[in-house]
């Protein structure tokens, strides 16, 4: 699996107010969360990286009561400011290193977010967190499908092999995400705290207008790690080819994929 230096991930927090510029979850996403993990009125989850609420409200105004462990305190700011009324606890940890009681929870969810979380650690605390028979729910959304015709990342494409050809290494691509899912299976069976776990994915497409690509493409670590000059080049570079060649519409194809399992009973 990839390396992924815990102190990258603190540069989410540098745009915390941009953040929610992330295309929202697929319906039958909530669907299975609903119908299979129990997510509902009174439900008790445990949100690990919450970011500035992407999946967090969508569980919030579905009545559950959330406890939400975020590393960046300009996140955890804005997430406090997006849920004002609603039963949500924020606190500001990496999730390796917080203070959580045992068999808390009826689900430990986590969006987009796990794979900056030690994976032996991280999952040894949510089997801790959650009660007997509670469910452990993770997913990500990969920025793209190789299955599926992308025109907008083949006209991209050119303008990065000049400008910015590291963009385009494995490591850097949605690419590498796919393969680091197909390890999560393995790592969540090692816990050994977890009964059968039933992979979900979700096939869909978002539509971005060229302001809402631009504002889509400033999230994504490898580009908010390149020079400030380059990156405001590129992410014009990517308005304009939305604005001309796609007509004011760039509509591409996503996978979202989840893995669900129930916490075994306790011995």
């Amino acid at each position: 699996m990839l390396h992924r230096p815990p102190e990258l991930a603190g540069i989410f927090d540098e745009i915390p107010d941009d953040y929610e510029a992330r295309t929202d979850y697929p319906d039958g996403l909530w669907g299975v969360l609903v119908e299979q993990c129990g997510l509902g009125p009174g439900c008790r989850v445990l949100e690990i990286g919450p970011g500035s609420g992407q999946a967090t409200i969508p569980m919030l105004e579905r009545g559950a009561h959330v406890t939400a462990v975020e590393p960046g305190a300009g996140l955890a700011r804005r997430l406090r400011e997006r849920t004002a009324g609603f039963a949500l606890h924020v606190i500001v940890s990496r999730f390796e290193t917080v203070d959580i009681s045992e068999a808390e929870y009826d689900l430990v969810a986590s969006a987009t977010a796990f794979h900056w979380v030690e994976p032996s650690v991280g999952l040894a605390k949510c089997a801790r967190a959650l009660r007997d028979g509670g469910s452990l729910a993770l997913w990500w959304t990969i920025w793209g499908d190789p299955e599926r015709a992308d025109p907008f990342h083949d006209a991209l494409r050119p303008i990065l092999e000049v400008k910015a050809p590291q963009l385009l290494e494995v490591e850097l691509t949605p690419q590498i995400y796919a393969q680091d899912l197909e390890a999560r299976t393995g790592q969540i069976e090692a816990v050994g705290a977890f009964g059968p776990i039933h992979r979900h994915v979700f096939r869909w497409h978002g539509e971005h207008d060229p302001v809402a690509i631009r504002r889509l493409f400033a999230t994504f670590a490898p580009w908010l790690a390149l020079p400030a000059p380059l990156r405001a080049e590129l992410l014009n570079d990517i308005e304009q080819l939305a604005a001309g060649p796609f007509g004011g519409l760039v509509r591409r194809p996503y996978q979202t994929v989840l893995y669900v399992a129930g916490r075994l009973p306790r011995p």
